[in-house]
């Protein structure tokens, strides 16, 4: 079991972690995780619900780990590179560098390299919120130099965080805009339905866990029927009625195309992060 460390303890970092609290190797020892955060007090909270421990740098993550987590925000994550890149090179050249995982959106592996100014190990995923409750969606991709055994290892600890899917790096950012801003656009939705059950009479409180329900349960027939999201519609609309006229208002309202929008906005954004 490689040894962990995650610079950074904001939500995503957290999220990632906590997924491996307690979790133990096929000889039952523990995974080891270590904190980062330039916001000690925010690390030393963070690792105290992790049960991690709590390194004194940036610096000696990148000394004491196998697999560096990188999860810090786009526009630091050059400052941070640089400060670790005199030690990755050292491991480098000993043939010991580690793993850096990236989830600072547009930043591509080659990017990564480049500042380190080495071909080491480094993966580029793109995790959302709903991994801090083991539902996340994460999108992965490696460069040619993390071995098999790594993405192995990476897969199977990112998958306690939620589904792993594998992808081409050339697609992360497309991803970013879907799943990764993907889940904000989903709680405006949901929002926004209670705002109409509320207007239609209902308490805020009903219409909520209505909304809520209806959401998480028009997923599921998605995911678990396999059906295409025009045949669930259809199975829920009958002519002339309540379900045909929701859908002609959102259709007036371009609703299909505001969501299109929303996740191009995101998309192109990731993109320019990047350059």
């Amino acid at each position: 079991m490689s040894t962990i460390a995650c610079i950074g303890s904001g939500n995503m970092g957290f999220a990632l972690m906590n997924s491996q609290k307690n979790k133990t190797d096929n000889s039952g020892k523990k995974t080891e995780i270590y904190i980062t955060d330039a916001d000690k007090e925010k690390a030393q909270t963070a690792a105290i619900l992790l049960n991690a421990k709590v390194l004194s740098s940036n610096i000696e993550a990148a000394q004491k780990s196998d697999i560096v987590f990188l999860a810090v925000k786009p526009q630091i994550l050059s400052e941070v590179l640089a400060e670790i890149a005199p030690i990755i090179k050292k491991r480098y050249s000993t043939d010991s560098a580690p793993v850096l995982v990236s989830m600072a959106a547009g930043w591509s592996t080659g990017r990564i390299q480049t500042t380190i100014e080495e071909k080491i190990p480094v993966v580029r995923i793109m995790p959302n919120t709903p991994s801090l409750i083991g539902k996340g969606m994460i999108a992965m991709s490696a460069s040619p130099e993390v071995t098999a055994d790594k993405i192995t290892e990476l897969e199977i600890f990112l998958g306690c965080a939620g589904k792993v899917d594998i992808i081409e790096e050339q697609f992360l950012d497309a991803v970013t805009g879907l799943s990764g801003s993907g889940p904000a656009f989903v709680y405006m939705f949901i929002d926004a339905l209670a705002d109409g059950g509320v207007k239609a009479g209902l308490s805020r409180e009903k219409a909520l866990c209505y909304a809520i329900q209806t959401v998480f349960g028009a997923a599921a027939m998605v995911q678990e029927t396999g059906k295409q999201p025009e045949e669930l519609i259809n199975m829920v609309t009958s002519p002339g009625g309540t379900t045909l006229a929701g859908l002609a208002a959102l259709k007036d309202n371009a609703f299909g195309n505001t969501v299109i929008k929303a996740v191009e906005a995101a998309w192109k954004r990731s993109i320019e992060l990047g350059k």
